[in-house]
């Protein structure tokens, strides 16, 4: 293929990109940030837990973005979990998860008693909130989840998963599942899964999968810690030093990718 007919077929894809939140059936009513989160769980599978934790990444990020703010993660993931894989009255139980830290050269700290977190990020399986069957429970439990964390005093926050490699088709679907739960329940919507999509329009050649095309690849997890972070304080990541191992020119792409999709998911 030559330049002219790539650089042709990228602007078509940034395109279609564009429009696909057009075509959306659902936009976010919950559009801003919020109060900054000092203390997150994070509730999933895999996807989470994937090239040493999403969150330590994004722990990362917010370090060098914000400094002088810093930000406690917990990561509770199960392998192949749906959100009706996990109890949620269990594990914001008070003096439970998050009751103590490790930190410096495996010092023990303990947390301040009382709730040990200010918000809940949760994910459904890869593909719950769209398979036929599974779509109702996706929901019933987004609103439990939901209800649970609010009655807890506690945030909750959304994670729009990504498309299998090999199903782009799955964005959209994903997208308005994620969005449409959102606004049943106030809840923020993290669009990691748009954020894939577009950095695939304009960089196919950066691999954000494992070989299973499923998983993400370092520079996946690191793409939506960015967008974690875009979403929950609100500020473009572009600049920041910390790069995961990938390379400045890399991190830097990936940076703009992670506060377009959220400036053009949230209509900012």
């Amino acid at each position: 293929m030559n330049t002219w007919m790539y650089a042709k077929r990228l602007l078509a894809m940034c395109a279609a990109f564009a429009s696909m939140l057009v075509m959306a059936e659902w936009a976010p009513a919950r559009t801003e940030p919020g109060l900054a989160p000092k203390a997150i769980l994070w509730v999933g599978h895999s996807f989470f837990y994937y090239n040493n934790s999403m969150h330590n990444h994004f722990s990362q990020i917010v370090r060098e973005g914000l400094p002088g703010q810093s930000v406690r993660s917990t990561s509770v993931t199960i392998g192949g979990a749906g959100l009706d894989w996990h109890d949620m009255e269990s594990l914001l139980r008070p003096q439970g998860i998050g009751r103590y830290s490790f930190v410096g050269d495996n010092e023990i700290v303990f947390n301040k008693s009382g709730k040990q977190f200010d918000s809940v990020i949760m994910m459904d399986c890869s593909q719950c909130p769209v398979h036929p069957q599974l779509q109702p429970i996706f929901h019933e439990y987004a609103k439990k989840h939901s209800q649970t964390i609010l009655r807890h005093g506690l945030r909750p926050i959304l994670f729009m998963t990504w498309a299998y490699k090999d199903k782009p088709a799955m964005t959209l679907p994903l997208s308005d599942e994620y969005t449409k739960a959102g606004n049943e329940n106030d809840a923020l919507v993290i669009p990691a899964g748009l954020a894939f999509a577009l950095s695939i329009a304009k960089k196919p050649e950066l691999e954000l999968y494992q070989a299973d095309k499923r998983h993400p690849s370092l520079a996946g997890t690191y793409l939506a810690a960015l967008t974690t972070f875009s979403a929950l304080y609100g500020k473009s990541p572009e600049g920041i030093q910390y790069d995961a191992g990938l390379g400045k020119e890399t991190a830097r792409f990936l940076q703009q990718i992670a506060w377009e999709s959220t400036q053009t998911y949230f209509r900012r």
